[in-house]
C-alpha cells in the first residue's frame, strides 16, 4: 500500500513526498525569518521609502543665533548625556547627568556667567532625567523610581530615600519628568512604551500624582504619548506639558503639542492624535470626541522637551512668555528642530501667537548638527540656561542691551 498521494495524472505532488515536505518546511522557515527581518528593520525601510534621514555631525559649540540684544555663552562644557536642569535655593545650577547616573552641581560663586567647576552630588542613580528642589529637598526622577535627598552646605548628601518605587521601565520612552504642582503634590510623567500602541499598564503614556512623601499615587491624566516637559504657568497656575507626537504619518503630521493638564483628562493617544486626527492604526470615527484640546500645535517631529516660563525683569517685556527646547527630528525628509523657540503670551498667561525661532544654530545644515537642546531653566540672574545633550554643554543666554 502506498502512502504517497497522486494527482489526477497519477504523478506524485511535489509536497506529498518526504523530500518535498522537508523542502516546504525549509521554505516556510526562510519566509518566516525574512518576515521577521523585514519587521525588525521596518523603521529603516520607511526612512528609505520616505526619503527621511538621520542628522549626523560631530558635537561642538554652536554658533547660536539670537534676536538683537541677546547673547549666548558657554556656561559649562564636558558633560555626559545630561537631561534637565534646575537651580537650587542658593542659585547653584544642578544637572541630571544621565549618562553617568549622577546629579552634578555647577557653582558660579562669583556670578561671572561661567561655572567654576563640576561637583558630583549624587551618583549610582538609575538613569536620572529630571530634578527639582522643593521645601529644602532635592527630588530626582529616575527611570524606575523617584528619590528624595537632603544636602548639607558642602553639597554632600545627608539623607536619601526612595519615595516612589517600582516605576515601570523600558520601552521607547524612558525619561521620567517630575514636578511639584501648585497644590504641593508631586507629578510624574511616564511616556509610552511604543510609537503607537494600546498600553496595558495605566502608568504608561500618562501623568500620575502623589503626595510629597510618595503615598497616595493615582492616575491624573492619560493619553499623553510622551509628555517630557512639565512646568507651572506662573500667571494662571496651570501645569503645562510638551508632548511628542507619533511617527510615520508623514513630515507634517501629527503636530507637536502643548497642553494644560486636567485632573481626569483624556488626551486621546493612541486613537486620536493632537486633538483632532483619527489614528490610522487604532482610531475610529468619534475617537477625538471629548478629548482635551491642545493649547498650541507646532511643527511635527520637532521633539519638544524642556519648557520654561519667563517673567523675570531682565528680558524685555515682549519676551515674557514661554520658551521651549526643540530636540530635533530624526526621521523627517527635511530636518527640523534643534533650536529654542519662544511662544508669546498675554498678562493672563494665554498664548497669543505661534512658536517663533528664538535660539538657532545647533543645526548647521540639513545633515549636520553640533548639538541638541534639551532642558531649560531661568536663573536667579534672569538669564535663560539651555542644556545640550549632544554637545555636552550648558549655554547661558542673557540680555545685554539696556535702555
Amino acid at each position: 500500500m502506498s502512502f504517497y498521494k497522486q494527482n489526477g495524472s497519477g504523478r506524485h505532488l511535489p509536497w506529498s513526498t518526504k523530500r518535498g515536505r522537508i523542502g516546504l518546511t525549509i521554505l516556510l522557515v526562510v519566509v518566516i525569518l525574512l518576515a521577521g527581518l523585514l519587521y525588525s528593520q521596518r523603521h529603516q525601510i520607511h526612512l528609505l521609502i520616505s526619503g527621511s534621514h538621520t542628522v549626523g555631525g560631530e558635537e561642538g559649540v554652536a554658533d547660536v543665533h539670537l534676536p538683537p540684544g541677546f547673547q549666548a555663552s558657554v556656561f559649562y562644557s564636558g558633560l555626559s548625556s545630561r537631561s534637565f536642569i534646575t537651580f537650587s535655593p542658593d542659585g547653584t545650577l544642578f544637572v541630571a547627568e544621565r549618562g553617568k547616573g549622577s546629579i552634578v552641581a555647577l557653582p558660579d560663586p562669583h556670578h561671572v556667567g561661567k561655572a567654576q567647576n563640576k561637583v558630583v552630588v549624587v551618583s549610582g542613580l538609575d538613569d536620572p532625567t529630571s530634578l527639582l528642589f522643593y521645601d529644602g529637598a532635592l527630588y530626582v526622577g529616575e527611570q524606575s523610581r523617584i528619590s528624595r535627598f537632603t544636602l548639607g552646605p558642602d553639597l554632600k548628601v545627608t539623607t536619601r530615600q526612595v519615595i516612589v518605587p517600582n516605576v515601570p521601565t523600558g520601552g521607547n520612552h524612558t525619561t521620567r519628568t517630575i514636578l511639584v504642582g501648585p497644590d504641593g503634590n508631586l507629578y510624574l510623567s511616564i511616556g509610552s512604551t511604543c510609537n503607537d500602541c494600546v498600553e496595558s499598564d495605566p502608568h504608561r503614556a500618562a501623568i500620575w500624582v502623589y503626595h510629597l512623601d510618595g503615598s497616595g499615587g493615582r492616575l491624573y491624566s492619560r493619553g499623553l504619548r510622551n509628555a517630557v516637559g512639565m512646568a507651572v504657568n506662573p500667571w494662571n497656575r496651570q501645569i503645562w506639558v510638551t508632548v511628542n507626537g507619533r511617527d510615520y504619518m508623514g513630515d507634517n503630521t501629527p503636530p507637536e503639542t502643548i497642553y494644560a493638564l486636567q485632573d481626569g483628562g483624556n488626551y486621546g493617544w493612541p486613537r486620536c492624535q493632537a486633538g483632532d486626527i483619527i489614528d490610522p492604526n487604532y482610531g475610529h470615527s468619534g475617537d477625538c470626541k471629548g478629548v482635551v484640546q491642545p493649547l498650541l500645535k507646532m511643527q511635527a517631529h520637532s521633539a519638544p522637551l524642556g519648557l520654561a516660563f519667563y517673567n523675570a525683569p531682565q528680558f524685555p517685556q515682549r519676551y515674557h512668555g514661554l520658551f521651549v527646547a526643540f530636540h530635533g527630528s530624526w526621521n523627517r525628509s527635511i530636518p527640523t528642530g534643534y533650536k529654542v523657540v519662544f511662544i508669546p503670551m498675554d498678562a493672563n498667561g494665554r498664548i497669543t501667537g505661534p512658536a517663533q525661532d528664538y535660539a538657532t544654530g545647533w543645526l548647521a545644515n540639513n545633515d549636520t548638527a553640533v548639538g541638541r537642546p534639551v532642558g531649560l531653566a531661568v536663573g536667579p540672574d534672569g538669564a535663560l540656561y539651555v542644556s545640550d545633550d549632544k554637545g555636552g554643554m550648558i549655554y547661558r543666554i542673557s540680555w545685554t542691551q539696556h535702555s
